[in-house]
């Protein structure tokens, strides 16, 4: 079996122990649940859990990042043109746009989305201000600018970040105000999407996303320009939302923390760590796919916590092997990275490939519910650079 069923909630991947706990801690009040094969600890809900709902709305299960995502871009702009001039384009990019936290664009971005009725929710309007500066920011931690080449030798854009500042309030309101504790190894908060206050969540959650679609739709054509490109494809979700679907004739709400909606025929975009590919993938239909909720993973997942990741790393290269904690050093990284191609920019030791599975590993344990596209592998990677201290929970 390709999964395994614990206690009536299917895991895939390599089971962690504390993940696995967190998700059957969100069933019992479920009415189905799923854990993604790169599955790791979360706040209330782990990383790479799926949860549906008949009547509620988790903003924990969301998570603190609303509606962070992924979106991959492909370019007319000749390979050999990129490849030549890689490292002036990763310094024009590292250059030009915003990477870390509490940073705001150097550019003003106007947007018809800051007209939308939800800002007169309070919680919403009070952080209008900061959602216009910060838009096109990409933010610190996992989140990224690649530039990639496909396996026709085709040029990609592909990026990751969500609703920065915004998102973070307003998950942290809606989570206080249902009544939510402090902690990771708490209950998730649901609320009724019959009452006032989650009504004002689903609405704040949708503004989120529209604002991060916005965000990865400016930073990719912001991109395209500085290369002289134009855009001739694009494949764009989120990873942290939730959607009321219909499974088994029974129309749900199910909330995606760190999983992609993988509907057959739906292709998305899920990025590897700065050394190893990225791939572009396609949901396909099976009694597999069903018991997932038709999702999959959002990316290769952590072997350990970013406050970890000084410390032990599972593999290098492949090869499963233990590193005492301190081990992880710039070098390594770089020595890494360096060898795979990569033209890098930014980055802490606690994002490098140590730290995370092998994306083709965790991909394998998906292939009855997608199918890869595409296989991307990155030329030039841009990251917020050491020492920028993420806030986020999830």
């Amino acid at each position: 079996m390709p999964y395994l069923d614990i206690k009536g909630v299917p895991v895939w991947g390599d089971p962690q122990d504390n993940a696995v706990d967190q998700i059957l801690n969100c069933a019992r009040d479920a009415e189905a649940a799923a854990l993604m094969a790169d599955h790791h600890l979360g706040y209330a809900v782990p990383i790479g859990g799926v949860v549906a709902y008949g009547d509620k709305i988790s903003p924990s299960g969301v998570g603190f990042d609303v509606a962070c995502g992924n979106k991959a871009v492909r370019l007319d702009i000749p390979t050999a043109e990129v490849k030549r001039n890689i490292a002036t384009i990763m310094d024009d990019i590292w250059r030009t746009l915003s990477f870390g936290v509490g940073m705001k664009n150097n550019q003003r971005v106007d947007h018809e989305l800051f007209d939308d009725p939800a800002w007169q929710i309070p919680i919403a309007g009070q952080n209008k201000k900061l959602a216009q500066e910060q838009l096109g920011t990409i933010g610190s931690g996992n989140h990224y600018v690649d530039i990639f080449e496909d396996e026709l030798g085709r040029i990609w854009i592909g990026v990751h970040f969500g609703s920065r500042g915004l998102g973070h309030r307003l998950a942290t309101h809606f989570i206080k105000a249902g009544g939510g504790k402090d902690g990771i190894n708490v209950d998730p908060v649901l609320l009724s999407v019959d009452s006032q206050l989650g009504q004002e969540y689903l609405a704040c959650m949708k503004l989120g996303g529209r604002y991060a679609y916005a965000g990865r739709d400016w930073v990719a054509g912001r991109v395209a320009k500085l290369l002289g490109a134009q855009i001739l494809e694009e494949i764009h979700n989120h990873h942290n939302f939730a959607w009321q679907e219909e499974h088994n004739g029974e129309k749900l709400w199910v909330v995606r923390k760190g999983a992609t909606p993988a509907f057959p025929g739906q292709l998305s975009f899920v990025g590897g760590s700065m050394g190893d590919i990225s791939v572009i993938l396609e949901g396909v239909e099976s009694e597999e796919s069903r018991k997932a909720l038709y999702s999959t993973v959002h990316g290769a997942g952590r072997v350990m916590s970013r406050t970890q990741a000084a410390g032990r790393a599972r593999w290098q290269k492949g090869r499963k092997i233990q590193i005492k904690e301190g081990e992880i050093s710039r070098k390594m990284m770089m020595d890494w990275v360096n060898e795979a191609g990569v033209e890098l920019r930014g980055a802490g030791t606690d994002e490098s490939p140590h730290c995370y599975k092998r994306l083709p590993e965790v991909l394998a344990f998906h292939e009855g519910t997608v199918r890869v596209v595409h296989t991307l592998r990155p030329l030039g990677v841009a990251m917020a650079g050491e020492g920028e201290h993420d806030p986020y929970k999830d």
